[in-house]
């Protein structure tokens, strides 16, 4: 269905757990899902301006923005980085995101709103920090897994026939009123 519906790209049929020359928290096709990848464009949380977090007046001056091959967030903070992926999900199909099991184990938690049916773009990754220590997070190896879940039937109403505000987002995207 993926290479069908050019719904991943780039996409990796299978799991990969090496590269440049080390082993990599793995990515790629898994046994009923596919484990995306964190790009190196992170937006690390901060209260250096003491903001109010409004979901419906986001100040973007809470986030000092990184590009690098790793991240560190503070301890009970968050960060924001995108998927190097890019979906395309077919309009009978939803996408849930659920993290890996190597970063859950250290109290990263990822959380990502379902991908609806008809959705495209790079996915904005959360990551939590919930422990009192700094956390790592590495670019270009796998950070979540994608589940995908076929309906028998196609929906009434898609993502993109709502034209849905986060339809089509590239980079890390911040909150939308």
């Amino acid at each position: 269905m993926a290479a069908e519906h050019s719904m991943i790209e780039p996409f990796e049929s299978s799991q990969v757990r090496s590269g440049g020359g080390g082993r990599v928290i793995s990515y790629g096709t898994s046994s009923y899902g596919y484990d995306v990848r964190c790009a190196d464009e992170f937006k690390i949380f901060t209260n250096i301006n003491s903001a109010i977090v409004d979901p419906k007046r986001f100040d973007d001056s809470s986030f000092v923005d990184l590009q690098a091959d790793v991240c560190i967030i503070p301890p009970n903070s968050f960060a924001l980085a995108r998927t190097v992926e890019f979906f395309r999900i077919p309009r009978q199909v939803l996408t849930i995101c659920l993290g890996k099991s190597t970063y859950a184990r250290c109290g990263i938690i990822v959380n990502v709103t379902p991908l609806e049916p008809e959705w495209e773009g790079h996915v904005t990754l959360e990551f939590s920090n919930t422990t009192p220590l700094p956390a790592r997070i590495y670019a270009n190896e796998g950070v979540a897994q994608m589940l995908f879940f076929e309906s028998d039937e196609i929906c009434a109403t898609s993502y993109a026939d709502r034209s849905g505000k986060y339809q089509g987002q590239t980079g890390v995207t911040l909150p939308r009123a």
